[in-house]
C-alpha cells in the first residue's frame, strides 16, 4: 500500500493532500482518510491552513470523480463490469448504489463518500445514467466538501490523541500507516474468503444460457425472473421471453412452485445471485442464477421481447407470484 508520511504532509501541505486525494479518487490504493486526519492535526497545531488544505482536497476529489463520470458516460456499463473484475465489493456496491439512486435520486452523491465501497463506483455509475452533468457536479461537490471537512475537523479535534498514538506506535518501531496497512490486509483477506465461499456455493447453482433455452422448451418450463432494477430496465427495455419483472427488494417473494431461473444485467450476476440465495433461504431450493445474465443470452443469439408498458409509458409493475 502506498502512503504519505506525516512529515511530508506538514512539509508539502495542500500539495501533498491534493496528490494523495487525487490518486485515491482515481482508484490507486492510497488511503486518503489518514492523510486528511493528519493534515487536520497539523491545522490544529497552526502549521497548515484549513482553507488551503480543504480547497486542495476538494479540487482533487472533483477532478478524480469527473474523470470517472466522463468514463462512465463514454463507455457505459462495460466499464462497470470491467471494474468489478478487480474488486471484492464493486458488484454488490453497484446494486446498492442503483437501489439508492432509484429511491433518493442524485442527492445520494452527497453521502456516498462516507460509505465504504460506494465512493469509487458512484461517479462512473452516475455517468451511465441520464443525470445531467451540472446536477452531478452540484451534488458531488456538496458531498466532497462535507467529506473533506469532516475528516480535517476530526483530525483537528483529536490532534492530541493522534499525537499520542503516533508516538506509541513509533516507539515500537512502526508507523500509523503500518498499522492501517495491516488492518486493511486483514479486512481484505476476510472479505476475500467470505466472497469466495459464497461464490463457490452460488456457482454450483448457476445455469448457462444454453441450459435455460433447453429448459424453456421442456414440458414444464421454469419461472424466469428478471431481477434488474427499474432504471436498468428503462435503459434496456427488453427481456428474456416470458420473464416476469421481479423486485429484488420486495419483502414478500410469494408462492413459486416450479423451477426458478433468475437473471440480471450487473457485474458478476450479483443481483441474480443475491435473489437466488434469498430464495434458497426461504425454502425455494430449485432456484438458479443465469450465468452471464441478459448480456450472455443476447450474445448467444437468443431472442428477447419488449418489456410491457402500461398507461403513460411506464414500465409494467413487478411480478413475483407465479
Amino acid at each position: 500500500m502506498i502512503h504519505v508520511s506525516p512529515a511530508a504532509i506538514t512539509a508539502w501541505g495542500g500539495e501533498a493532500v491534493f496528490a494523495n486525494v487525487l490518486l485515491t479518487r482515481l482508484g490507486v490504493p492510497v488511503p486518503a482518510v489518514p492523510v486528511l486526519v493528519l493534515a487536520g492535526s497539523a491545522i490544529a497545531h497552526g502549521t497548515l491552513s484549513f482553507t488551503h488544505v480543504l480547497i486542495a482536497a476538494v479540487l482533487a476529489a472533483m477532478i478524480g470523480d469527473g474523470v470517472w463520470f466522463t468514463a462512465g458516460r463514454v463507455y457505459g456499463r462495460p466499464l462497470i463490469n470491467r471494474l468489478a473484475r478487480f474488486s471484492l465489493s464493486i458488484d454488490t456496491s453497484v446494486q446498492t448504489t442503483r437501489a439508492l439512486f432509484e429511491r433518493f435520486g442524485a442527492p445520494i452523491m452527497a453521502i456516498c463518500k462516507f460509505v465504504p465501497g460506494l465512493a469509487l463506483i458512484t461517479p462512473p455509475l452516475m455517468g451511465t445514467t441520464r443525470i445531467p452533468t451540472k446536477v452531478f457536479v452540484t451534488w458531488d461537490s456538496i458531498g466532497v466538501v462535507a467529506w473533506a471537512s469532516f475528516w480535517l475537523l476530526g483530525g483537528a479535534l483529536f490532534s492530541r490523541q493522534l499525537a499520542q498514538l503516533v508516538q506509541t506506535v513509533e516507539a515500537h518501531g512502526a508507523t500509523v500507516f503500518d498499522v492501517l496497512a495491516a488492518l486493511a490486509l486483514l479486512y481484505l483477506a476476510y472479505r476475500y474468503v467470505r466472497r469466495w465461499r459464497l461464490r463457490k456455493w452460488l456457482d454450483d447453482r448457476c445455469v448457462s444460457v444454453d441450459q435455460l433455452d433447453r429448459m424453456m422448451h421442456a414440458k414444464s418450463p421454469p419461472v424466469v425472473l428478471d431481477a434488474r432494477l427499474a432504471t436498468e430496465v428503462g435503459q434496456e427495455p427488453y427481456r428474456i421471453p416470458g420473464a416476469s419483472m421481479f423486485d429484488p427488494h420486495a419483502p414478500d417473494v410469494g408462492t413459486i412452485e416450479r423451477v426458478v431461473v433468475v437473471y440480471c444485467a450487473c457485474p458478476n450476476d450479483a443481483a441474480a445471485k443475491m435473489v437466488c440465495a434469498r430464495l434458497h433461504r426461504e425454502g425455494f431450493l430449485h432456484s438458479h442464477a443465469l450465468k452471464g445474465g441478459l448480456d450472455a443470452w443476447i450474445a448467444r443469439g437468443y431472442p428477447v421481447e419488449p418489456v410491457p408498458m402500461r398507461g403513460g409509458g411506464a414500465l409494467e409493475p413487478s411480478l413475483a407470484r407465479q
